[in-house]
């Protein structure tokens, strides 16, 4: 899941004296406090991608600075992960807003997928096309820059993983199927449409 380049305010993120150009991977960078915040995942010349172990925070790449040999942001490793995880809750949010029965899917890179069929409790999905059917979990779903929600999958990957559905077969994801089993064996369904014929 990609997210926007954190905004490193003035309060938050104060400009240091020489601008980074030029953090090699694997670089530690420090916080304003002298901790390790993480290190260097990734270097484009406009933003340093830092793994702070918790995230993979794409910071600004003139918030950094060389001081006393050492890279560092004004900022500390809580301070960071602290917005990176706003950043992760707002988009997991947006997501399972837009991740109901009946909702079009498109894939990453930017095709049809179908539509979702059903999301049980067990934070699973089922995505329904013309071809078939195909079966995900929560975490590979995101909501787009146009608000669409995408799977994290290409057309490609999506078709080679869809399977087809028997014209009346029950379309059910494993705990729903799980849940309609043992309500059978409780003799509390009508075993005549027990999950046998179910498609997950």
């Amino acid at each position: 899941m990609k997210f926007a380049k954190l905004a490193l305010t003035a309060s938050a993120i104060a400009m240091v004296s020489t601008a980074a150009s030029a953090q090699d991977a694997g670089t530690t960078v420090f916080g304003n406090d002298d901790a390790a915040i993480g290190t260097v995942e990734s270097n484009d010349g406009t933003t340093v991608t830092v793994d702070t172990g918790a995230h993979k925070a794409p910071l600004p790449a003139a918030a950094l600075a060389e001081r006393e040999g050492k890279w560092t942001v004004n900022a500390t490793k809580a301070q960071i992960d602290s917005m990176m995880q706003a950043q992760v809750d707002a988009a997991n949010a947006k997501r399972d807003a837009a991740l109901i029965e009946g909702a079009a899917v498109i894939s990453a890179d930017g095709q049809p997928a179908g539509v979702i069929y059903t999301v049980d409790d067990a934070d699973t999905a089922i995505v329904k096309s013309d071809a078939g059917i195909v079966t995900l979990t929560r975490d590979v779903f995101a909501v787009d820059a146009n608000g669409a929600l995408m799977a994290l999958y290409t057309a490609e990957q999506l078709a080679a993983n869809t399977v087809e559905v028997p014209e009346g077969a029950e379309i059910l994801t494993p705990a729903q199927a799980a849940a309609k089993q043992a309500q059978a064996d409780a003799g509390d369904a009508d075993t005549d449409n027990g999950p046998a014929d179910a498609i997950m």
